[in-house]
């Protein structure tokens, strides 16, 4: 049984949110079994990309600020970063720093932003579909590793976690190279699970006080969930994420995937919860993407039939340009490559998109929606 902390937090006052991490610390056993004096942990937020804490994008600084007293205060050396959307360079880090609060967080806790922009090959002689994962160099410079989430929905994995989180820890652009290697759902979410296995987390966290629901990663709703989870298992941990928000939890890909490799069950069967109880948290209209397999119909059809209905099926991009600003960053951060602009507007060719849905993750106006058609809406509800 896995032990996942589950503690009611209703805003981001910061005296109920370190109240609610300390518990969950007591939960889980307390600090010391986890970090010792003297160590280094590297707190792994999710800062996606530039956004203001009320937008529920990012990692809320206040939840940052008071995970990284109670381990200051514990002697442990606190590093906060993230490898974010897009190039990962320093004058990018100082942006999503200073936006998402980040820089103030450093100045009144004394925690360490990170910017060492180098990169490292780690060997993974147990992935499944990464035996090798380009990673930011922090990575082999700290002695834990505590992940941070945000709960989301979101447009390409249905819901992003702990364990997708983990995904920050690739270096820079190398994200959009495993897009392009890895358009298929079910290989992308087995590739993340292989990265949240190399990170290897002591412990999670998710920041669950203000959610995201609808168009997540960045493009959604701010919606209040009032929770703070944590557990030393990633994978457990989504699992009851999802269960709050009304979603189950093996139509994820990600969990699914777990269930596959032995890490879960994909239910609360395996899970000891301690705290408050699950059910003072359940969200049965939470707004979900609508996405599903891109391959439907696989071991039902022959395959040159289950391409063309499956085509059919694809969600797609679709840009309005009347939001748009201009500022090219789905272009530049296009994976494969297929969006253009023209008279400062984006043009994308379908036939070569990937689905990968960055476009819409980095967008800084919302001004990409995602069109799914009316057969793949009615599928998702089966």
């Amino acid at each position: 049984m896995e032990i996942v902390s589950l503690i009611k937090c209703d805003d981001y006052r910061y005296e109920k949110v370190r109240q609610a991490l300390e518990k969950s610390f007591e939960n889980l056993g307390g600090v010391k079994k986890y970090v010792n004096h003297g160590e280094t942990a590297l707190l792994k937020l999710n800062l996606l990309m530039k956004k203001k804490p009320e937008e529920a994008t990012t990692t809320h600084p206040v939840f940052a600020k008071a995970l990284a007293e109670i381990l200051i205060e514990h002697g442990v050396k606190v590093i906060i970063g993230d490898s974010p959307g897009g190039p990962f360079n320093e004058k990018i880090l100082k942006g999503i720093y200073k936006v998402c609060g980040m820089e103030e967080v450093a100045k009144d806790t004394g925690a360490i932003l990170n910017y060492n922009t180098n990169s490292v090959d780690i060997k993974n002689e147990n992935g499944l579909i990464l035996k090798r994962i380009t990673a930011i160099e922090i990575l082999e410079k700290v002695d834990k590793v505590i992940s941070v989430s945000k709960l989301k929905t979101h447009g390409m994995m249905m819901f992003t976690g702990a364990v997708k989180n983990m995904f920050g820890i690739v270096a820079g652009l190398d994200k959009a190279e495993y897009h392009v290697r890895m358009p298929n759902n079910k290989d992308f979410s087995n590739a993340l699970v292989d990265i949240c296995l190399v990170a290897d987390p002591v412990l999670s966290f998710m920041d669950g006080i203000v959610g995201m629901e609808g168009a997540g990663p960045s493009g959604g709703d701010p919606r209040k969930v009032g929770a703070v989870i944590a557990s030393t298992s990633p994978y457990h941990l989504d699992v009851v994420a999802t269960s709050i928000i009304g979603l189950k939890p093996t139509k994820v890909p990600t969990v699914q995937r777990c269930v596959e490799r032995g890490l879960c069950k994909g239910n609360l069967d395996d899970i000891k919860l301690k705290g408050d109880r699950i059910e003072e948290f359940i969200l049965n209209d939470f707004v979900i993407p609508e996405i599903r397999s891109l391959d439907l119909l696989e071991g039902k059809l022959p395959k040159f039939m289950r391409d063309i209905i499956n085509g059919l099926l694809q969600p797609k991009p679709v840009f309005i340009h009347e939001k748009c600003m201009g500022c090219s960053d789905c272009a530049k951060n296009c994976p494969p490559h297929v969006i253009k602009m023209v008279d400062n507007r984006p043009i994308v060719n379908l036939d070569e998109c990937i689905r990968c849905f960055c476009c819409q993750e980095l967008c800084p106006v919302k001004a990409v929606d995602i069109h799914r058609p009316l057969l793949m809406k009615l599928l998702s509800r089966l």
